[in-house]
């Protein structure tokens, strides 16, 4: 993912705009809530750091890659660039800790979440996403897992002592859209006699992949332009998680 723009990193620029908006309604729900010293794991592109940071006393967002962002514009933003977990702070650091699309690339999703909870003051909130494997369209060998509703909620409760599980859905147009992408990815699976999605180890996947997958996302765009293009984030809204929602919404107290 270090050595090209993979369609994992979400941006305008290898996203439609249809995926992007339904990522960046994350931050939009998690700015109404969240407030103080906020900490941010997983920066991406930084799309989210202009919501946050407009919320925030105090931003730090942390990433594994470095990211084109001019943080000079944001005075109460910190970006630090390395590997989690660990995090590099004190316990009871911080008031709010988001982190979105980010856990199911971690191989100890356990002491990920566990450590996010140690630098959380008492108190705090763990705001989280991740997709809804029920929704998810096919393997994604990028992903080391991923949760349902209640393997989310069972592997937060382990170390937060209350957790409301929600999720992201979108309206009519959103679910059309959804439809059409399933059925787009379907007709490519159909090549795939061998079912090696299914098996193949994961690092192999990953490359053919992500050229796969930015292709079927161009042929949507062409194929669906006034649609894609009018999607905003207001498309997309938050409530209780059940089987249908694109992705579970988690907040979680310490």
């Amino acid at each position: 993912m270090g050595l090209y723009d993979s369609a994992e990193r979400v941006s305008l620029e290898v996203q439609n705009n249809y995926l992007f908006q339904r990522s960046i309604k994350a931050y939009y729900e998690a700015a109404s809530r969240i407030s103080g010293k906020v900490l941010e794991i997983g920066t991406g592109s930084g799309y989210g750091v202009e919501i946050i940071s407009g919320v925030a006393n105090e931003f730090v967002t942390v990433d594994k890659f470095d990211t084109k962002l001019d943080f000079s514009q944001y005075p109460n933003v910190t970006f630090m660039q390395g590997n989690v977990p660990p995090l590099n702070f004190e316990a009871n650091t911080f008031d709010f800790a988001i982190t979105f699309q980010v856990v199911e690339h971690i191989k100890d999703d356990h002491s990920f979440i566990r450590e996010i909870h140690r630098v959380l003051k008492p108190g705090g909130k763990l705001i989280i996403t991740t997709p809804n494997i029920k929704m998810s369209i096919t393997r994604n060998p990028w992903h080391i897992r991923e949760y349902s509703v209640e393997q989310f909620k069972n592997l937060l409760s382990k170390y937060f002592s209350q957790v409301e599980p929600m999720g992201v859905y979108g309206n009519e147009k959103s679910d059309a859209y959804y439809e059409n992408n399933k059925k787009s990815v379907q007709k490519v699976l159909r090549w795939d006699i061998l079912r090696m999605n299914r098996w193949l180890p994961r690092q192999v996947l990953q490359v053919p992949y992500d050229i796969m997958n930015k292709r079927n996302r161009k042929k949507l765009m062409h194929e669906n332009t006034d649609l894609a293009n009018s999607f905003t984030h207001e498309d997309f809204f938050v409530k209780k998680a059940d089987d249908k929602c694109f992705d579970l919404f988690y907040v979680a107290t310490k």
